[in-house]
C-alpha cells in the first residue's frame, strides 16, 4: 500500500484550491496549475488540507493514489515557491544569452542554437556559462532543462558540454598506443 498516498497535502497561506469532480485547480502567487485526477482517485479539501483517496482498496488504486498525491503536492509547492534547475556550460567558447523569449546558445557547432522559451518558464543567465531555468510547473522545468542539456550533453573525455550544476561527469582515460 502507498504510504505517500495516505499523507495529506498542507496548503500554505496564499494558495487557493478548487476541486471540481476530477479536476484540481491550484492558484498561488507564482501562477495557476490544473490537474485531471486519474479515475481511480478522489480528492477533497478540508481546513487547508487536501486528502487524496483511492476509489477501491486495491494495489493499483493505492499506487495511483501516491502518484496523484505527489503531483498535487508539486503543484502546491510550484505555485507558492516555484522550481528551478541550474545548468552550466563547460567548454571553450560555450556561451548562453537570453534575448526576449529566445535562448541563444553557442555550443561549438558551426551555427548558433536558438531555443524558444515556452510559456510559464523564465530562463536567466547570471553569467555567460550559467543558466537558471525557473517556473511553477516541476515537470515543465525539468523538461526544458533536459532539452537544453540534450543539445550538447557532457562528453566523458574532456567534460565539455551542458550539464546540471549538481551533475558529476565520470571522466574516461584517453586511448593509449
Amino acid at each position: 500500500m502507498s504510504r505517500i498516498g495516505k499523507q495529506p497535502v498542507q496548503l500554505p497561506s496564499g494558495v487557493n484550491v478548487a476541486i471540481n469532480g476530477s479536476e484540481v485547480k491550484v492558484k498561488g502567487a507564482k501562477g495557476e496549475l490544473n490537474l485531471n485526477l486519474h479515475p481511480y482517485i478522489t480528492a477533497e479539501e478540508n481546513d487547508g488540507v487536501i486528502n487524496v483517496k483511492p476509489v477501491k482498496e486495491t494495489t493499483d488504486h493505492w499506487a495511483m493514489c501516491g502518484t496523484m498525491r505527489t503531483l498535487v503536492n508539486n503543484m502546491v509547492i510550484g505555485v507558492s515557491e516555484g522550481f528551478e534547475k541550474k545548468l552550466q556550460l563547460v567548454g571553450v567558447g560555450y556561451r548562453a544569452q537570453v534575448q526576449g523569449n529566445k535562448l541563444n546558445l553557442a555550443l561549438g557547432f558551426s551555427h548558433p542554437v536558438e531555443y524558444a522559451i515556452p510559456q510559464g518558464i523564465t530562463i536567466e543567465a547570471p553569467s555567460a556559462t550559467e543558466l537558471l531555468v525557473k517556473g511553477s510547473d516541476k515537470q515543465l522545468v525539468g523538461e526544458v532543462a533536459a532539452k537544453i542539456r540534450a543539445y550538447r550533453p557532457p562528453e566523458p573525455y574532456k567534460g565539455k558540454g551542458v550539464r546540471y550544476a549538481d551533475e558529476r561527469v565520470v571522466m574516461k582515460e584517453a586511448k593509449k598506443k
